[in-house]
C-alpha cells in the first residue's frame, strides 16, 4: 500500500505540475496584453513591457472611449449579438426538434440534406448577389441572416434532444392531447436548458467577432461592429480619426499611440465575453459532452 500512495503522489506532483505550466502558459498572452494596455505608450512602443505594466497609464482608455466609432461599433456589436442569437435559436431549434423526432417522414433525408450543407455551399459571389437582390445589403440584417444557422449546431441540438429526452415522454404527452408546439415549450424545451446555454455561448462569441460577414455586406461605418472598427485600429497609420480628432500628435507620439491603442481595443473587445464566460461553464461542460453521444 505504501508503495502504491507514493507511486499516487508522484504521479498527482506530476500532474499538477503540468497543469501549472499550461495554465501560466494560457494566462500569459492575456497579462501581456492587459499590462500592455495600462502602460505608458512610450513603454509599450520600445516593448519593454513582457509582465508586468510599467509606469501605468489609461491614456490609451480614455483615447478610447472618446471615439465616436469605437462607441457606436460597441452599441452595434451588441445589438447585433443580441438579435443574431435570438434568431440562431429560434432557428437552430425549430430545425433540430423535427429531426429528433422519430415520427418525421424521411427524416434520413432531410437529415442528409441539411448535412451536404456543411461540405458544400454556393460560394461568396451568389451568396453576395442573393443578399444584394433581398435588399440587405448594408444593414442589419444582411449582417445577421447570411450566417445565422449553423448546421453542426443544429445536429448537436438533435442529438441532445434524442438522448436526453425519451421518445415516451413525448408520446405520453400526445396521448394526453398536447400538440406539437405546446410538447416543444412544456417539455422539450425546459429540459434542453444546458443546451440551449452552450447555443447561446457559441452563437453569442460568434456574433460578437464576426468580421467578415460585416466586411462583405456593410458599408456605412456607422454600422460596424466592434471588429471592424477594431481592424481599422490595427491597420491603420493615421491616429487622427482615432483620437477625436483635434490637434494632432508627433509622427512619434503617433506612432507610440497606435501601439498603446491596439491593445487596450483588444482589451475591450474580449472583456464581455471573458465576463460572460464563467456564469455559463457549468452548461458549457454539459453542452461539448454532447459529441461523445452515440446514435
Amino acid at each position: 500500500m505504501k508503495y502504491y500512495d507514493k507511486q499516487d503522489k508522484v504521479f498527482n506532483t506530476i500532474v499538477n505540475v503540468i497543469l501549472v505550466i499550461f495554465t501560466l502558459v494560457m494566462l500569459y498572452p492575456l497579462i501581456y496584453i492587459v499590462s500592455n494596455s495600462i502602460s505608458i505608450a512610450s513603454e509599450v512602443y520600445k516593448g519593454s513591457v513582457w509582465l508586468l505594466p510599467k509606469k501605468i497609464s489609461f491614456d490609451a482608455y480614455q483615447h478610447v472611449f472618446n471615439n465616436k466609432y469605437i462607441l457606436t461599433g460597441y452599441k452595434n456589436t451588441i445589438v447585433y449579438t443580441l438579435i443574431g442569437t435570438i434568431i440562431s435559436l429560434i432557428f437552430t431549434i425549430s430545425a433540430a426538434y423535427p429531426l429528433s423526432r422519430k415520427d418525421l417522414k424521411h427524416r434520413k433525408i432531410i437529415v442528409i440534406i441539411f448535412v451536404v450543407t456543411m461540405f458544400v455551399n454556393g460560394g461568396l459571389i451568389p451568396t453576395y448577389l442573393v443578399v444584394s437582390n433581398l435588399g440587405l445589403v448594408n444593414t442589419m440584417f444582411g449582417f445577421i441572416l447570411p450566417g445565422a444557422l449553423s448546421v453542426w449546431n443544429v445536429m448537436v441540438v438533435r442529438t441532445y434532444m434524442r438522448e436526453a429526452i425519451p421518445w415516451e415522454l413525448q408520446e405520453a404527452a400526445m396521448i394526453d392531447g398536447c400538440s406539437d408546439f405546446k410538447i416543444l415549450f412544456k417539455i422539450v424545451l425546459p429540459l434542453c436548458k444546458p443546451i440551449i446555454a452552450i447555443m447561446v455561448l457559441f452563437y453569442a462569441v460568434g456574433y460578437w467577432n464576426s468580421y467578415f460577414n460585416a466586411l462583405i455586406y456593410l458599408n456605412d461605418k456607422e454600422l460596424y461592429p466592434l471588429q471592424m472598427i477594431l481592424s481599422d485600429i490595427l491597420i491603420s497609420s493615421d491616429v487622427g480619426d482615432m483620437v477625436g480628432g483635434g490637434i494632432q500628435p508627433g509622427m512619434a507620439e503617433q506612432a507610440m499611440l497606435v501601439e498603446s491603442l491596439k491593445y487596450a481595443t483588444i482589451v475591450v473587445s474580449s472583456a464581455p465575453m471573458l465576463i460572460l464566460y464563467p456564469f455559463i461553464q457549468k452548461y458549457f461542460v454539459k453542452g461539448m459532452m454532447v459529441g461523445s453521444i452515440k446514435g
